[in-house]
């Protein structure tokens, strides 16, 4: 490639891509989850969180709303957009200033947000169209260079790493899994990745070696 990235700036990226991916899945399946515990089912979230090892306690919709997104515990979005802007701040040259700005609005809503006793369930809708628009502002341009591919392979990961923990679908952490070594190989032909069909974890720890391999090239 034509683009010489450090280990410390592709190790950032690709956390950067890990972090943003995470709040946005996490905003999606709470927003559903929220509806799910006032119509139905109150129950569903607590359940939901159990796959993350993470145990929740509300009583009410708008408990879960609170506790979900800024509760004690490791999936904190706030927490988890905090990590997202350091990560932002050192690789800013290669995310641009745009998408970087974005960022930086982003922390300050969950900043803001996080420190009211009822989280407006719009918050959530604000939070995705930020994030949406650091994802387009990334994906601009026809050629697309190394940082892009340490980017993308952070969203992916992530996504591999949720499906397997809430028990999803196998079929489509498959195609991510596929679609991880692909981009890999845009960073360095030579990069495999021996794919289980039935071992989620050695799946896991089959990609943590192959991130640890490109980031030290």
């Amino acid at each position: 490639m034509d683009q010489l990235l450090s280990a410390h700036v592709a190790t950032n990226l690709y956390w950067f891509g890990r972090h943003l991916q995470r709040i946005e899945s996490t905003l999606i399946d709470v927003l559903e989850l929220f509806d799910v515990v006032i119509d139905s089912d109150r129950g569903a979230g607590k359940r939901y969180f159990s796959h993350l090892e993470i145990e929740l306690a509300y009583d009410s919709a708008s408990q879960f709303l609170n506790s979900a997104l800024f509760g004690e515990h490791p999936s904190n979005l706030r927490l988890l957009m905090r990590n997202a802007r350091e990560n932002a701040i050192t690789c800013r040259a290669h995310i641009g200033v745009d998408a970087f700005g974005e960022a930086i609005r982003l922390q300050k809503l969950f900043e803001l947000n996080a420190k009211k006793d009822r989280v407006d369930y719009r918050f959530i809708g604000e939070a995705l169209s930020l994030i949406n628009e650091i994802w387009g502002i990334m994906s601009r341009g026809l050629v697309r260079k190394t940082s892009d591919h340490f980017l993308r392979l952070g969203k992916l990961v992530e996504k591999v790493d949720l499906h397997l923990r809430l028990g999803r679908d196998g079929n489509e952490s498959a195609v991510y899994l596929r679609n991880i070594l692909i981009t890999a190989q845009h960073i360095a032909p030579e990069a495999e990745l021996a794919i289980s069909e039935t071992d989620g974890e050695a799946n896991l720890e089959a990609i943590n070696h192959l991130i640890g391999c490109l980031v030290a090239e």
